[in-house]
C-alpha cells in the first residue's frame, strides 16, 4: 500500500465545512478545494488548503466540470471527494464516476438529493412517508387530488431544507400553479400534507452502520419559519422523549435503505398528529445547516465534521471508531434581525455556550446537563428574540449559505 498522503478534494459551493478541512490536514492529508468564484474571499482555513479552484456554478456546465477536474487530476492524484454542502452532493457523485474514484455514485447520490426518488426508495422499502405523486401525469395528479385532502405541498426535487417549496390550498390553487411551472414540472413533487412535530436525526455511519445518531426537535417546522416568519429553534432529545428510540431505530433502516456506505446524515421525520405515527420526511448525505451540528457538539462533544473526514480519510479499511460521547442537553435559536450587528450581551443567562455572529442575524447556542432548562430557555428567549430582533424576507428562491 503506498504511504504517499491521501489528496482529498473538497467540493463546496457554499461557505462552510472548514473544520472538516482543518482535521482533514491534521490528517496529513493533501487537501484541494472546489468552490465558487464569488467564495474567493471566504473565510477558508488557507493553511490546510494545497490548492483552490473556481467555478461558477450557474455558467458552469456538466461537460465544463469533468473537463476542468479532470485537467487537474493531470498532476494530482485524487484519492477522495467530498460535497460539503448539499448542492454538491450531485456533483462530487459525477466526478467519481468519471474518474472512477470510491464513493456514493450518481444513482444513490438521487436517493439523498431527489425529493423524488428519495420519497419512492422509502415506500418502496415499506417506510411510512406522506403520500405524494410525481407531477408528470396529469391523470395520476387528478387521482392524487380527489384522494388525499389539500393542503399539500409542492416541492422541488433537488432544493435543500424548505426552498422553493409552496403550500397549495385546493384544486385551483393546484393546477394553476403547476402550469406556471411548464416544462419544469416533472422537476417537482406534490405531497401531502401532514401536520404534526418534525424531527431530525443527525448520525455517522461507518460501512454500513449507524455508530452514532443523536435525535432532536424543531420548535416551529422549518417551512414555517421560512414561509412565514418566526424564530427557527431545535434542541437534543433523549430518553426522556418517547419518539427518541423510535427516530434512532428509523434513521437506522433509511440508512440501510438508502445505501449510505459511510459518512454523516442529517434525516427529518414528523409525527402526524393524526394518528401519532412517525413518518419519514428526507434525508442527506451532509452535515445539518442551521448551526446543528453545533448543538451535536454542545450536547456530545463530537463534531460532526471532524468525524467525517476522519471516515473518508479511513475510507474502505473501517478502521474509523467513534469518540465516546457526553449526554448533555443542547439548543440553538436563529432569527432574521432588523439591526446590522444585534447586541446579545443581555442574554447573559450561564447556559449560553455561543453567541452567533452574522449579519442581519440574531442566535444563540445554549447547553445544560437539564432537558427542561435548555427547553425553557428556548422559549423565553423566543419570545424576547421576537420584540428585540426579529425580522421577515419573502422565503427564497435558493439557500444563502
Amino acid at each position: 500500500m503506498s504511504s504517499a498522503p491521501l489528496t482529498v478534494l473538497c467540493v463546496a459551493t457554499y461557505e462552510k465545512g472548514q473544520e472538516f478541512i482543518r482535521e482533514c490536514r491534521r490528517l496529513g492529508c493533501r487537501v484541494l478545494l472546489l468552490t465558487e468564484a464569488s467564495l474567493r474571499d471566504a473565510d477558508w482555513p488557507r493553511d490546510a488548503i494545497d490548492a483552490t479552484f473556481y467555478l461558477e456554478r450557474d455558467r458552469t456546465t456538466r461537460d465544463d466540470l469533468l473537463k476542468g477536474v479532470s485537467f487537474v487530476a493531470r498532476t494530482e492524484a485524487i484519492d477522495r471527494i467530498v460535497p460539503l454542502d448539499d448542492f454538491d452532493v450531485e456533483l462530487a457523485a459525477l466526478l467519481r464516476e468519471h474518474l472512477r474514484i470510491p464513493g456514493m455514485g450518481e444513482t444513490t447520490a438521487r436517493h439523498f438529493r431527489d425529493k423524488l426518488a428519495m420519497r419512492v426508495k422509502a415506500r418502496d422499502r415499506g417506510l411510512r412517508v406522506p403520500r405524494f405523486v410525481h407531477v408528470l401525469n396529469h391523470d395520476a395528479i387528478r387521482r392524487f387530488a380527489d384522494e388525499v385532502a389539500p393542503p399539500w405541498f409542492l416541492k422541488p426535487r433537488s432544493q435543500a431544507s424548505a426552498v422553493g417549496i409552496r403550500r397549495v390550498e385546493d384544486a385551483a390553487g393546484l393546477w394553476a400553479a403547476i402550469d406556471a411551472l411548464g416544462d419544469q414540472q416533472s422537476f417537482y413533487v406534490l405531497e401531502q400534507f401532514v401536520a404534526g412535530d418534525i424531527y431530525h436525526v443527525d448520525a455517522i455511519v461507518s460501512e454500513r452502520q449507524v455508530v452514532f445518531a443523536e435525535a432532536h426537535k424543531y420548535g416551529q417546522p422549518p417551512w414555517d419559519v421560512a414561509h412565514r416568519g418566526g424564530i427557527f429553534s431545535t434542541r437534543t432529545i433523549r430518553d426522556e422523549c418517547p419518539e427518541t428510540a423510535a427516530l434512532q431505530a428509523f434513521v437506522r433502516e433509511v440508512v440501510t435503505a438508502f445505501g449510505l456506505v459511510r459518512g454523516v446524515t442529517h434525516t427529518e421525520f414528523i409525527r402526524a398528529q393524526a394518528d401519532g405515527q412517525l413518518y419519514f420526511l428526507e434525508t442527506s448525505a451532509r452535515v445539518g445547516g442551521a448551526h446543528i451540528a453545533d448543538v451535536v457538539e454542545a450536547a456530545t462533544g463530537v463534531n460532526l465534521w471532524r468525524e467525517w473526514a476522519r471516515i473518508e480519510v479511513a475510507g474502505e479499511s473501517g478502521r474509523y471508531e467513534v469518540p465516546e460521547a457526553g449526554r448533555r442537553y443542547a439548543g440553538v435559536l436563529i432569527s432574521l434581525a432588523r439591526q446590522e450587528h444585534p447586541d446579545l450581551s443581555a442574554y447573559d443567562d450561564p447556559e449560553v455556550i455561543r453567541r452567533l455572529e452574522k449579519r442581519h442575524h440574531a442566535g444563540l447556542l445554549v447547553a445544560s446537563d437539564d432537558a427542561r432548562r435548555v427547553q425553557a430557555l428556548l422559549d423565553g428567549y423566543a419570545r424576547r428574540f421576537v420584540a428585540d430582533f426579529m425580522a421577515t424576507l419573502p422565503a427564497p428562491d435558493r439557500p444563502a449559505s
